[in-house]
Formats: C-alpha cells, structure tokens, sequence
C-alpha cells in the first residue's frame, strides 16, 4: 500500500511538472532589437493579392502598429527568389521585426522541402543576424512541421496556419488561394496577436 501511494505521488509530481512546461515560452531572440521598421516579407499573401488597394494585412498592421511598416511580398516567388532580394528590401531597411512568408509557391512548384528549408534557414539567419526578430508564417501546405522546428531552433514566433479558416470560407476568399478583405483582416489580427507583446 505504501509503495503504491508513493508511486502515485511521484506520478502526481511528474505530470505537473510537465503541465508547468507547458505554460513556459521559448524565449525569442533578438527580443531587445534595436531596429526601427516592421518588414512583411512574403510572396503574394504579404503583397496582397486578392484585397482591395490599401487593404492587405501589412496595410492593416499599420493602423494598429506606431513603427513604419513595409510591404516587401512579391507574387509568386519561391524561397530561392526571395534570397536574391533579401539584402536590398529586408537587410538594408534597419528591421525591427521581420515577418517572413515563404514556402507555399515551392511547394506548388515541386522545389525540394530539403531546399525549402535551407533557403528559410538562410533567410532566418541573416535576418536575426541584422538583430531583428523574426516571426515566421506558416500556411498550411506540408511544412507544418518542419516550421515548429525551425521555430524551436531558432527561436523566433511562429504563426501557425494562417490560413484557418478563410479558404474553406467563401465570404472570407477572393479566389482558390487568396483572401479577400474580410480574410485580410482576420490574418492581421492573428498576426497582431502574436506580435503585440514584442513591440516597444
């Protein structure tokens, strides 16, 4: 009887402890960043597409964010491409925080997920090293995972599946694949949410 009651005791204990784990945040790098612009780095989502002039979600985070915010999506480009423009519309631009959102047309385009990955830790990389923090977002298209890995080894936030919810909602999408102004605003908010505690 004794022992069984210690064992539940020490089954009590590890599970919470574990549950306490579970409330504790990875700490975000570069979270004292002196830069002084948001960047929205992105592909046709960051640029846009689909929402009425002015009405994208880097548009919409301005409004509610004081640091000058910049529109740096470019419609269809793949990870590779991004690369080759990252120095002149991220790294030159004194980022505060980036938010970069890549991988949906490499994965349309058949790009390697080895080769994927590699190009967002590369862009990752210079990124924070410019000391900037990075937000990384993820739509739904088979990197779920390897995103929380790249969130975990890096340290940086993640929002995950930005996308809930909106192409599966004819009121919230402007075609197959890009949101319309509703579904650009429910993005913002999630991105804002994730956001709002790391701006001074």
């Amino acid at each position: 009887m004794k022992k069984y009651l210690f064992f539940i005791i020490i089954v009590g204990i590890a599970i919470l402890l574990v549950g306490k784990s579970w409330f504790l945040k990875i700490p975000i790098k570069n979270s004292d960043s002196q830069g002084k612009n948001i960047i929205c780095f992105g592909n046709s989502l960051t640029a846009g597409e689909g929402a009425d002039s002015g009405l994208g979600f880097p548009e919409l985070l301005q409004k509610e964010i004081e640091r000058p915010v910049f529109n740096a999506g470019q419609s269809g480009e793949t990870t590779a491409e991004a690369l080759l423009r990252l120095q002149k519309d991220v790294l030159e631009k004194e980022p505060y925080l980036a938010l970069v959102e890549f991988g949906a047309n490499d994965f349309l385009k058949d790009v390697p997920k080895e080769e994927t990955i590699k190009n967002l830790e590369e862009i990752i990389e210079k990124i924070q090293d410019k000391g900037a923090i990075v937000v990384l977002l993820e739509v739904r298209t088979g990197y779920a995972k390897d995103f929380k890995k790249l969130a975990k080894k890096y340290q940086l936030l993640l929002v995950p599946n930005l996308l809930q919810g909106i192409l599966t909602n004819p009121e919230l999408k402007a075609d197959t694949v890009h949101p319309n102004d509703k579904g650009y605003e429910i993005i913002a908010k999630r991105i804002l949410e994730e956001i709002k505690p790391y701006l001074k």
